[in-house]
C-alpha cells in the first residue's frame, strides 16, 4: 500500500495560482475536483478517501520555503512534456529538464509555481 494520502497547500493568491494548477494537476493524474469555498481538491481516480488528492488554499500571509513536493514521471519523455507544460502555465523552470548526479538514471526537472512553491518531477530506474 502506498501511503501517501494528500497534499494541503497554501498559495499566497489563488488568482494568480489557480490557472497553473488546473493545468498541472490534471497531467500528473489529478483529473477529479472537489471544489468549496476555501479549497479547490484535485483527486486521483477512484473514490475519496481513498486516493490521492492535493488540496489549495489561499493564505495571502504564506512564505514559500525549502520545502519540494516530488512527482514520478514514467519516462524521460514525460518529465519533458510536464516541464514544458510547467513553462506554458505560468511556472518558473530552476534546473532541467537533465541528467542529475543522483544516480546514472536521474532524470528529472525542477520548478516553482507562480506563488513559489517548489516541484520536482522526476524519472529514474534504481
Amino acid at each position: 500500500m502506498n501511503k501517501f494520502s494528500h497534499i494541503d497547500l497554501r498559495v499566497k493568491s489563488l488568482e494568480k495560482s489557480l490557472p497553473f494548477y488546473e493545468k498541472l494537476l490534471p497531467a500528473l493524474g489529478f483529473t477529479r475536483t472537489f471544489h468549496s469555498a476555501n479549497w479547490r481538491v484535485f483527486a486521483a481516480e477512484g473514490e475519496l478517501p481513498s486516493v490521492p488528492y492535493f488540496a489549495i488554499t489561499e493564505d495571502p500571509e504564506h512564505v514559500p520555503n525549502g520545502n519540494l513536493i516530488g512527482f514520478w514521471a514514467s519516462d524521460r519523455d514525460e518529465v519533458d512534456r510536464m516541464a514544458a507544460l510547467v513553462e506554458q502555465s505560468g511556472g518558473i523552470i530552476h534546473q532541467g529538464p537533465q541528467l542529475f548526479p543522483i544516480s546514472p538514471t536521474y532524470y528529472a526537472v525542477y520548478f516553482q509555481d507562480p506563488c513559489g512553491n517548489q516541484y520536482e518531477i522526476v524519472h529514474r530506474l534504481n
